[in-house]
């Protein structure tokens, strides 16, 4: 038996960052991922939020001459922003800088203490300013960070330690039991090949003296928490961990971390061996999905080739864009961006397929029922052998809808295989457009002998357009939305809507024509953006 609730987390997003397609593709899947539960029926807690101490904030608030928390204050809204533009429905927003997040990081740290998890000792190693991350002498490489390829700085200097590396073993044996916990496999395997290495403590720890922009140790407040740590804590603190009858009492464990693949060994581990210390339960799955590139190349601030989801919304919408970064690839894989493929698929799949069959239909329907969406023959309502009997030459097409309309859209969107769904659906949109094509309702409408039949084509139709836009709307709400009303239909909230039989309720409905739904665009208007 399924869980009645769900919680889906991003990552914190470093606040001082500019928003770019990386940030909005792992926003938007956990979206859909959310919305998708939602339409289950499931309790859902969907969390995203900024990361917002350090030393790289520390120090870009003192080359602008403010105070961290007002460069904080100023940054953080163009996350906000852009995920209310792209339709984000979070139910929360976590910041680091938060007095709710602060107490129970200090509330962690002070419990790990008690327990004898943390210790001070002394630290003698290579630092990396940028990734505010220290590294071993195995781990650098030509005297530059693994990470970032920058240069790192020898370090000796007192700080506390978690240790996690207790926990290597125990940690080996639940990836091991639990084949879901973390994907895809070779993301699996990539962390489970880190574990045969010795796993060293974590410094948890900085010197308030070279760093005093971030939360105090409980404990001894002369440091402040590596910013690592106080991140990675989010998870808990946003539905209120240690708080009687929280959210976290209802949520946890997560049901899923979706993260990008650079952060899974923090996530994997560093989180893991956290979670385990403290006495709680793993998530569920830690999902880390692939990168973006860009025309084939990695993006860059050098190269100019960074693409922005607020210019791609603003000049094609969010639910194009949404639509678009989950149907390029399997979610997990590399992905690369490019405006002529964009422009391709939107004017294919959404101008040319999805909005042109909701035109046409509604036109006809205005056409040959004025309006109104007409009742099917009450010899073939629900019986689709006799609808391809009445109507063979739409029978190949009515098949194809069928198809591709299984029980198993829902556990699609549970098991993250965005492409295949999407694939399946546009495969009924196909198919009803060949249904139409080859009913030829034009010929139909001459005889009226033939009504009955062409009414049922409209019903039908009308009725499988509705599906489409019921199972689709995770992906793209707002135009989901839209269809829906368009054809007279109540706004989806429930996947069962979608049935598995014609609905009757929608025969007398009203249709509204509208504007184009996707207006076809240019591949020079593509550049713009």
């Amino acid at each position: 038996m399924h869980r009645q609730t769900f919680y889906a987390t991003t990552p914190i997003y470093y606040v001082n960052d500019v928003p770019h397609i990386g940030h909005a593709y792992t926003t938007v899947a956990a979206d859909v991922l959310a919305r998708a539960h939602r339409m289950m029926g499931r309790d859902v807690f969907f969390l995203t939020g900024t990361d917002e101490h350090g030393q790289k904030v520390q120090e870009a608030a003192g080359r602008r001459g403010v105070a961290p928390q007002a460069h904080c204050d100023d940054l953080v809204v163009r996350f906000q922003k852009l995920w209310k533009r792209l339709d984000i429905s979070n139910d929360d927003f976590i910041r680091t800088t938060e007095d709710r997040h602060k107490a129970v990081v200090r509330n962690v740290l002070q419990v790990l203490h008690d327990k004898g998890e943390i210790y001070r000792d002394t630290y003698e190693g290579w630092y990396c300013v940028p990734c505010e991350r220290f590294w071993t002498e195995k781990e650098i490489a030509q005297g530059n960070c693994p990470d970032c390829g920058r240069p790192v700085e020898r370090v000796t200097e007192s700080n506390y330690f978690f240790k996690m590396g207790k926990y290597r073993d125990r940690l080996v044996a639940h990836i091991r039991a639990n084949p879901g916990f973390i994907r895809p496999e070779p993301r699996r395997n990539e962390v489970l090949g880190f574990l045969t290495r010795e796993l060293g403590d974590l410094c948890i720890s900085r010197p308030k003296s070279r760093l005093a922009w971030g939360i105090e140790l409980p404990f001894d407040p002369s440091f402040v928490t590596y910013v690592w740590f106080d991140a990675l804590v989010n998870y808990i603190s946003a539905p209120g961990y240690g708080a009687p009858g929280s959210l976290f009492e209802r949520f946890w464990p997560a049901d899923v971390h979706l993260i990008g693949k650079d952060i899974l060994t923090t996530h994997a581990v560093y989180w893991s061996t956290m979670l385990m210390a403290l006495g709680l339960q793993l998530p569920r799955t830690i999902f880390a999905h692939g990168w973006w590139t860009v025309e084939g190349e990695k993006m860059s601030k050098s190269r100019g080739n960074v693409v922005d989801p607020n210019g791609v919304v603003e000049a094609y919408g969010a639910d194009p864009f949404r639509y678009y970064l989950l149907s390029q690839m399997t979610f997990g894989a590399d992905g690369d961006f490019s405006f002529e493929r964009f422009v391709a698929r939107y004017n294919g799949d959404l101008a040319n397929a999805l909005g042109n069959l909701l035109s046409r239909l509604v036109s006809m329907i205005e056409k040959y029922f004025g309006g109104t969406i007409p009742a099917p023959s009450p010899d073939s309502f629900g019986d689709w052998a006799r609808v391809e009997s009445a109507c063979p030459a739409g029978a190949g097409g009515l098949r194809t809808v069928r198809e591709a309309f299984p029980d198993e859209i829902p556990a699609r969107y549970a098991d993250l295989d965005f492409k295949e769904l999407l694939e399946r659906i546009w495969t009924a949109v196909y198919g009803i457009n060949e249904f139409i094509d080859k009913s030829a309702p034009w010929n139909l409408a001459k005889d009226e002998g033939k009504r009955p039949l062409l009414s049922t084509v409209m019903f039908v139709a009308a009725d499988q357009l509705r599906r489409v836009a019921v199972f689709l709307t995770p992906v793209m709400p707002a135009a989901c939305g839209e269809i829906l009303a368009r054809l007279g239909a109540s706004p989806a909230s429930r996947f069962e809507e979608a049935g598995g039989a014609w609905d009757a309720a929608l025969a007398g409905k009203r249709v509204v024509k509208g504007i184009s739904l996707f207006p076809r665009i240019e591949v020079a208007k593509a550049g713009a953006a």
